[in-house]
């Protein structure tokens, strides 16, 4: 049986409207580099979704990485997510 890895992990996305054909990975890391990542999304107010899965899925990328095509529609909602909040938020 294999251990649950419970070694925190992070992904960042970035996705600029008119000039990303995809959103991509802007950085990506484990144990206290995945700390640092979420640190900073908590100090800039980016929110965080937390989906074990997609986390997965979003870590075998390469830093600068456009996600693939069966991720767009998850990626989508977390988007529309974040750009109602901020909508709500005044940013």
């Amino acid at each position: 049986m294999r251990k649950k890895d419970d070694t925190p992990k992070a992904v960042a996305l970035q996705y600029r409207r008119g000039q990303d054909r995809a959103p991509r990975v802007t950085a990506r890391g484990r144990g206290a580099l995945a700390e640092k990542i979420l640190a900073l999304a908590r100090e800039h107010r980016i929110p965080v979704q937390q989906d074990r899965e997609l986390l997965d899925a979003l870590y075998r990328l390469e830093i600068n990485e456009e996600i693939p095509e069966e991720l767009y529609r998850v990626v989508a909602e977390i988007l529309a997510f974040v750009y109602r909040m901020n909508k709500l938020k005044g940013a």
